[in-house]
């Protein structure tokens, strides 16, 4: 039995120890000055290491959220923090009007070493600006492939409980109500489906359809993974209305369901017309990128020309700090297998998890090491203006572990690819003891 982890303080190194810069109260600076646009929870981080992160009372947490799927490679690895500081001392930005080495060299790798399509990328600093990217060009399609009459198509269909982002298009792209709310009217040309429905899927196809954008597993929807039935099938009815099929990895991406690609994990044999990233990508520095297919729409156009001088741009996407992280990153992923690991971590998860009777979880889903928790809400002590999953997750972090719900009743597990077999025992031995107190 591993010793009970749920209550110890463990305080850092004095020489980490967080000081401001100015005398400060940070919930209170928060409530002053911040806008409340989250509900954060009670939470002062100031230090992270591996897979752990300290607070400003020098307690320790076990970090399975790492900023929601970000620190793929755990907090400050040195690879990542060297780069950073090298780059950062030699050359940190400059316009996307010039020819940027690093960006070069990380679209190369990006295509070659993970894609291993024919395509080009375009870089951004977030998911959604990815996912906005990928609409646009959904429309450049619509217009280049038009109706029989002449009419540009523009439609994208998306699916319930999915998830691409909180800009005006990649918000309108979600189809869950709550993210819409108060933010009508919304940027049209999007259909909603119900996930893995094939059949709801080709009867929502009309002649002003242009694209298909799904997730290969929806991470803030419930951690709901696509049928491989369901992408074949959207793969053949993309190719039979001509239309483009997107794939949202911006959670799932780089290794965190097992392969770099995290189609590659359902349907290997699937060749998307364009992919969507960021989060792990970076290991906490911000980059997001789209990856668009060179195959050609009418026998002559590649469809990455689609995207020409103008079409599309950046102030800071691509810079050389930022494909300098991401280098390093993708290095660190694909030299020590981390995608494997993350399988091998999946099975140790499932496994330790099939030996539980705890009625409060009613399932486990997911990929690799984007997992999900499923509860059974009737046996979650109910607290006012919180989700059973905020419940959770609540608890959890006092006892020393962090997570993250999906949706109202699934919480996830987002640790870092490196992360240990002890860790990952410690992990599961507070959430077992915390459900089980229930």
């Amino acid at each position: 039995m591993l010793r009970n982890l749920s209550n110890r303080n463990l305080a850092y190194p004095e020489e980490i120890r967080y000081t401001p810069l100015s005398p400060m109260n940070t919930a209170a600076d928060f409530a002053q000055y911040v806008l409340p646009t989250y509900g954060r929870f009670p939470l002062v981080p100031v230090k992270g290491q591996g897979s752990y992160l300290w607070d400003d009372t020098g307690k320790r947490y076990l970090d399975f959220c790492t900023g929601i799927a970000v620190c793929s490679i755990g907090h400050c690895h040195p690879a990542l923090t060297a780069a950073i500081q090298q780059q950062a001392a030699t050359l940190m930005h400059c316009s996307n009007l010039y020819q940027i080495p690093q960006q070069a060299e990380l679209a190369r790798t990006i295509v070659e070493d993970h894609v291993k399509l024919p395509g080009k990328v375009f870089f951004s600093n977030s998911g959604a600006e990815a996912n906005d990217g990928l609409i646009k060009t959904a429309r450049r399609f619509g217009h280049a492939r038009p109706q029989a009459n002449g009419e540009a198509r523009y439609e994208v269909i998306t699916f319930t409980q999915s998830f691409h982002g909180r800009t005006l298009g990649s918000m309108a792209a979600t189809a869950q109500k709550k993210i819409h709310e108060g933010f009508d009217p919304l940027l049209p040309g999007f259909r909603y489906c119900p996930f893995n429905d094939l059949a709801a899927l080709e009867a929502a196809i009309s002649p002003i359809t242009a694209a298909i954008l799904l997730e290969p597993v929806q991470g803030e929807g419930g951690v709901n993974v696509a049928d491989a039935a369901f992408i074949r099938g959207a793969a053949a009815l993309a190719k039979k209305h001509d239309l483009l099929l997107f794939f949202d990895e911006v959670q799932a991406g780089f290794g965190r369901c097992g392969h770099a690609m995290a189609w590659r994990a359902i349907c290997p044999e699937i060749e998307p017309d364009g992919i969507s990233w960021a989060k792990g990508m970076g290991g906490g520095f911000p980059i997001g990128s789209f990856w668009v297919s060179d195959r050609l729409i009418d026998g002559t156009r590649p469809l990455s020309s689609l995207m020409n001088p103008g079409s599309h741009g950046s102030t800071y996407g691509g810079n050389p700090l930022a494909c300098a992280a991401s280098l390093a990153v993708l290095k660190v992923i694909q030299d020590e297998n981390l995608g494997a690991h993350a399988l091998e971590m999946e099975a140790l998860i499932r496994e330790q998890f099939a030996t539980w009777n705890t009625p409060a979880l009613t399932g486990l889903r997911g990929i690799g090491l984007l997992l999900g928790f499923a509860l059974d809400a009737t046996k979650i002590p109910a607290v006012e203006g919180k989700t059973p999953a905020q419940v959770i997750v609540a608890q959890l972090m006092e006892r020393g572990l962090l997570t993250v719900p999906a949706g109202p009743d699934v919480i996830r597990f987002l640790p870092p690819l490196t992360v240990s077999r002890e860790e990952i025992a410690a992990a599961l031995e507070i959430l077992h003891q915390t459900v089980t107190s229930l």
